[in-house]
Order: C-alpha cells, then sequence, then structure tokens
C-alpha cells in the first residue's frame, strides 16, 4: 500500500534515482548524451546536439542511425518506466546503478520500424513514446520525434518487444 503521508521530495527523490539508475545501466545511453525529462510518470527523452551525432555533413543532418537508436531507446525506457511504475511506488525495487543485480531487465527488440519524414537538424531532439500494448510477453510501442515544434516530427516510430520474465 501507498504511504500516503509520505514526503513528496521522497517520492520524487525515489523516481529520480530509479530513471537515473535505469538510463546509467545501459553505456550506450551514455555515450550519445540520452537524458530524460520526468514529469509524474510521463517521459520525454532529449538528445542533446553534438557534432559526433552528424551523419551527413554537406547538410548537416543527424545520422539516421543515431535518430533510429534514439527512438529506440526512448521506446525501451518507457517501456521499462511504465511495466516498473507500481513496485517502484510501492518501494518494492530500488535500482542502483552500482548494483546491477538490483537494475529491471530490459525488454528484447523484436523489431523496430522507423519513418524518417525529414532530415533531422544540427540541433537538440525530443522524443515521446506511447506504450499501445504491454503484455506479461509482448509490448507494442510507438515513438515520435520532433526538435523545435512538437506538431512538426522528423521521425516516428513502431517497435515490438519481448518482455523479461521474471527470473
Amino acid at each position: 500500500m501507498v504511504d500516503r503521508n509520505e514526503p513528496l521530495a521522497a517520492i520524487k527523490s525515489r523516481r529520480n534515482s530509479t530513471l537515473n539508475a535505469l538510463v546509467a545501466s545501459v553505456p550506450y545511453i551514455r555515450w550519445l548524451g540520452i537524458q530524460f525529462d520526468r514529469r509524474g510518470d510521463e517521459l520525454t527523452a532529449i538528445l542533446p546536439f553534438d557534432e559526433k551525432l552528424i551523419g551527413n555533413p554537406m547538410l548537416p543532418a543527424i545520422h539516421g542511425g543515431v535518430t533510429a537508436a534514439f527512438l529506440e531507446v526512448a521506446a525501451i525506457v518507457e517501456l521499462t518506466w511504465s511495466a516498473i511504475w507500481e513496485d517502484m511506488e510501492h518501494g518494492r525495487i530500488a535500482p542502483d546503478a552500482a548494483v546491477p543485480e538490483s537494475l529491471p531487465r530490459l525488454p528484447k527488440t523484436i523489431d523496430f520500424t522507423v519513418d524518417y519524414l525529414r532530415s533531422g537538424l544540427p540541433r537538440d531532439a525530443y522524443a515521446r513514446a506511447r506504450v499501445v500494448r504491454s503484455g506479461r510477453r509482448y509490448a507494442s510501442v510507438q515513438v515520435e520525434a520532433w526538435q523545435d515544434q512538437r506538431t512538426r516530427l522528423f521521425a516516428q516510430a513502431t517497435g515490438h518487444f519481448l518482455m523479461p520474465q521474471n527470473a
């Protein structure tokens, strides 16, 4: 049962430390520089611009592989976040990046389809994922990415994932 008298600072701290441990557990997320802005249970993935992300210096444009990886990371983190939410809120789990066995196992990608709608410009990018279906074994997620305007997407994706089974 959730302690309704738990201080807000403690709740926010638990949520932030869980998200930070989840993100820190994947070296590629750190290398790309992907960050997450958390508002309650809603996550927005942020890909801060870096010259190393450019694939075509003539345009310049963010590399398509970087765009795909950004969308896939947003999908996997959102899916994991939604799957662990109840246990985290009740204090049943307390992931710590320094203790690998405390981290939740991540879903495995079955397939991931990206629609490139326009070139990713040399600036920060944002993405939001929405879990369409999540069962015990299988999940489906949709992701949208934009840069300057939320309504002007530069890429979108649909992914299907195999959910981790409790060992």
